[in-house]
């Protein structure tokens, strides 16, 4: 059997007005990850000026003023610099965001076992959670 060290590898690119992230915003993500729910894998801060010079700030690089001081990337570096680039292309002058790279614990094992049982994960897709909840309430409207 396999072991695998590390699972799928998720990449979220999350936007925020002005030039840094608010610390509360992290809040939910350092629980994820005390609890064990997920592992990060990297994290990259991005802001674009008004005037479209970009900053690229690294986890081990920060100031602190994240309130991401005890974190530590495990892979540090595994969103490459052309992808953090185009990343940083797509931001509105004035606008940040985070980009946070997130293995899901349960996904290792699943993908673990499945490779032990001959099979391969061939396709995943992602539905972000607004689209689901909406189609949920649509569901639910419909039952009544």
């Amino acid at each position: 059997m396999n072991d695998f060290r590390f699972g799928p590898a998720e990449f979220y690119l999350v936007g925020f007005e002005g030039a840094r992230p608010d610390p509360a915003t992290f809040r939910a993500l350092t629980d994820l990850v005390d609890t064990g729910v997920v592992r990060l894998l990297d994290f990259v801060v991005l802001a674009k000026s008004e005037t479209g010079e970009v900053e690229i700030v690294e986890l081990d690089a920060d100031d602190g003023a994240l309130g991401l001081d005890d974190f530590e990337p495990l892979a540090a570096g595994l969103a490459g610099e052309e992808d953090v680039e185009a990343l940083a292309a797509a931001l509105a002058p004035g606008q940040s965001a985070a980009l946070v790279v997130l293995e899901l614990t349960f996904a290792r094992t699943l993908a673990q076992s499945l490779a032990a049982a001959g099979g391969q994960v061939l396709r995943s897709e992602r539905v972000p959670a607004p689209v689901v909840n909406a189609m949920m309430d649509i569901l639910d409207q419909e039952g009544e």
